[in-house]
């Protein structure tokens, strides 16, 4: 199911976790809700690490990952990749990476299986993003906007995107993450998908404004609980008519 939570006021929860399908990193200096409610829902299957990088809490924008690895901006410092050594599970591999656009949440998005990214991103990245996160890249921009990291969300299930994206993009896009795409909004509106919300297989948290309309597009796109078009119309479908005849 996809659960509302803040950061301190602040709706952005893409700014301030990074949620894959082996771990999830929260940011420090965070309330005891926030936590919370991460823990609750993640803590008996994968990690939840407390963590920063380069001194920010925004370790949500700076860093990208999936179930097989983490890139971590060239700033990160030695404590807080040791850090993160320690506490990721033993599978995970993590890069820091020599990119000028340092936000790499911002200009990079992924699945366990493809990356979409920003169309200016260094070559030797593209390589590096490849090889440690075990996907297939795309240089690709969303609604025309170059920030791919920051204008969708994917999981290995579904995917959001930015609301102005046409049906043809749509389409596109869906057909080279061979996801089903559908573009929307989080927080009552706001067209940052990537920043206003984090997924995985199981499981998404989106910012406390989220309206339950959006919620619910969430939830039937990536899959989470029963809330499934199909569920809908089959199953409730025919206790409808049960209950009429």
């Amino acid at each position: 199911m996809a659960i509302r939570v803040q950061f301190e006021n602040n709706n952005e929860i893409g700014a301030f976790s990074k949620l894959t399908n082996s771990y999830c990193l929260v940011a420090i200096g965070g309330s005891e809700t926030f936590y919370s409610v991460f823990e609750s829902e993640l803590a008996e299957t994968i990690p939840v690490i407390h963590a920063s990088l380069a001194g920010c809490r925004i370790l949500g924008r700076l860093s990208v990952g999936n179930r097989h690895g983490l890139l971590v901006p060239n700033s990160t410092t030695d404590p807080e990749l040791q850090h993160l050594r320690n506490s990721l599970p033993d599978a995970v591999k993590i890069q820091r990476v020599e990119e000028r656009l340092s936000a790499l949440g911002n200009v990079i998005a992924c699945n366990d299986y493809v990356a979409l990214v920003h169309p200016d991103l260094d070559k030797e990245t593209e390589e590096i993003l490849a090889d440690t996160l075990k996907v297939e890249v795309f240089r690709q921009t969303v609604a025309s906007q170059q920030l791919v990291g920051s204008y969708c969300a994917l999981s290995n299930q579904g995917g959001i995107v930015h609301p102005q994206t046409t049906t043809n993009d749509l389409d596109e896009l869906s057909s080279l993450l061979q996801i089903p795409l559908v573009a929307g909004t989080v927080n009552r509106g706001s067209d940052h998908v990537g920043s206003g919300m984090v997924v995985n297989d199981w499981c998404a948290f989106c910012g406390m404004d989220t309206t339950s309309t959006e919620i619910s597009v969430l939830e039937n796109v990536f899959k989470l609980g029963e809330a499934q078009p199909s569920y809908i119309t089959t199953k409730m479908r025919s206790s409808l008519i049960d209950s009429i005849s």
